[in-house]
């Protein structure tokens, strides 16, 4: 599976030091359904996606949607479970973090991301 980190450059802060990629039919479907938590330093990135859900996940989740320059366009700190969230089509591929990562981070609105590859990661 390929893994990556995921760096705010703007405010030189990591989001996610293993992000796993979920850029596949299946795997888009399937997303974190199953997880009990993401735990720090985790993420998923969805890669196409313009919106989400939560139905028949088991916790919240900090959600971040990029455009195709890797620019935050919308986001959502802790979106329970069984919620829809849309970046109204502005959003190319959403980054799903754990609670408090946004505000940790302090990430905002037009933010660069970068999403690094990690090399070697389980």
């Amino acid at each position: 599976m390929i893994t990556k980190r995921i760096i705010n450059e703007t405010k030189g802060t990591v989001l996610a030091g293993k992000a796993r990629v979920a850029n596949t039919t299946l795997k888009r479907l399937k997303g974190l359904l199953g997880r009990e938590a993401l735990k720090d330093g985790e993420g998923l990135i969805i890669i196409p996606c313009s919106s989400i859900h939560t139905f028949f996940m088991r916790f919240s989740i900090d959600v971040v949607f990029l455009d195709r320059s890797n620019r935050v366009v919308a986001m959502v700190r802790s979106l329970p479970p069984a919620r829809l969230f849309s970046s109204m089509f502005k959003g190319s591929l959403v980054i799903e973090l754990p609670v408090g990562t946004l505000a940790k981070t302090n990430t905002e609105i037009s933010d660069q991301i970068v999403l690094e590859t990690a090399e070697n990661i389980e």
